[in-house]
């Protein structure tokens, strides 16, 4: 059940509740939260009722930035990076009023499901048509779950993938952190990775989220861009400048000459909410599920071909 802060129920979101509990559901997967699968996805129940709310109500701007992500891929890095980049002209990277220094990445760059969970009872249109141009809005969210004006208008999507062993490692640890004290249990480990390997995780099947967004920047690349963590982590100077070519506002010959820092200054804020390099994968009893999903890690045949060298290329800027 959505409620708003003071814990009211929002009747704006019945419909959508009364549509997900319809729908062909799981009790487990990865967290204790119960999975419903709506067009061929698996959503956490409550941000499915969120996902078509803002699919129904959302209107974009050609001017948007559209973040989009699965969770624990780098989403905090790239609100940061990207807030950065788009702002560079009003905030330099080592002001000491930089607005990173004193904020979360999330609360600069806002998730829509939060903005439709927590702020009105109500399609947020108002508080959305007051945010100043250029919006930098992030999702969690498949590209065909998406709202139809971003699907089909100008505005920017930037999609950020992680390799899904990664991934899946760093939201288990994730949610078994913040699992609320006498809330259900936490599905075992290894049937969470089974249930992964089915596509019974958020926003899953994981491989086919990426497919579609792969797909996308094959067929529109001057809408839609594919980012790697892996190739951002590794080659952030590069990644940066593509970025920022593509949301149009590429680094000048004299930002390049002293070389964009991937770190943007306070971009380091949100570096450490990520578990980086291959996290949990070297413990002795998991070396089936290692090689499971290595084979599945970036293709597994599921339309992703030349996904994995989607970072490779020359510098822009």
């Amino acid at each position: 059940m959505v409620t708003d802060d003071n814990g009211c129920t929002n009747t704006f979101f019945s419909k959508y509740e009364a549509l997900a509990s319809s729908l062909p559901a799981s009790e487990k997967g990865i967290g204790s939260f119960p999975y419903r699968k709506y067009e061929g996805f698996w959503y956490p129940e409550h941000l499915l009722v969120l996902t078509l709310a803002i699919r129904d109500t959302f209107v974009a701007r050609p001017t948007d930035v559209i973040l989009a992500t699965i969770p624990k891929s780098g989403t905090t890095w790239l609100k940061a990076l990207v807030y950065c980049v788009v702002h560079r002209s009003h905030h330099a990277p080592a002001d000491e009023r930089h607005p990173l220094l004193a904020s979360s990445p999330h609360d600069v760059v806002p998730f829509l499901h939060s903005i439709y969970e927590n702020h009105l009872s109500a399609p947020p249109g108002p508080l959305l048509e007051e945010m100043p141009s250029p919006r930098i809005l992030a999702v969690h969210a498949p590209f065909t779950a998406l709202p139809a004006s971003v699907r089909e208008s100008a505005c920017r999507v930037l999609y950020l993938c992680r390799d899904p062993k990664d991934a899946f490692v760093s939201l288990r640890h994730y949610l078994d952190e913040i699992k609320p004290e006498g809330s259900c249990s936490m599905t075992p480990f290894a049937e969470a990775f089974d249930l992964f390997c089915d596509g019974v995780s958020p926003f899953g099947p994981v491989w086919d989220n990426m497919a579609e967004y792969w797909k996308e920047s094959v067929a529109r690349p001057e809408e839609v861009m594919f980012l790697r963590y892996e190739d951002l982590k590794e080659e952030t100077v590069g990644s940066v400048r593509r970025l920022a070519a593509f949301l149009g506002c590429p680094f000048t010959d004299e930002e390049a000459e002293r070389r964009p820092r991937g770190d943007c200054g306070a971009v380091q804020h949100g570096q450490d909410e990520e578990r980086p390099g291959q996290p949990g994968w070297d413990a002795p009893e998991r070396p089936f599920m290692v090689q499971e999903l290595g084979l599945l890690s970036y293709g597994g045949g599921r339309g992703l071909e030349g996904a994995h060298d989607a970072g490779d290329g020359e510098e822009a800027g």
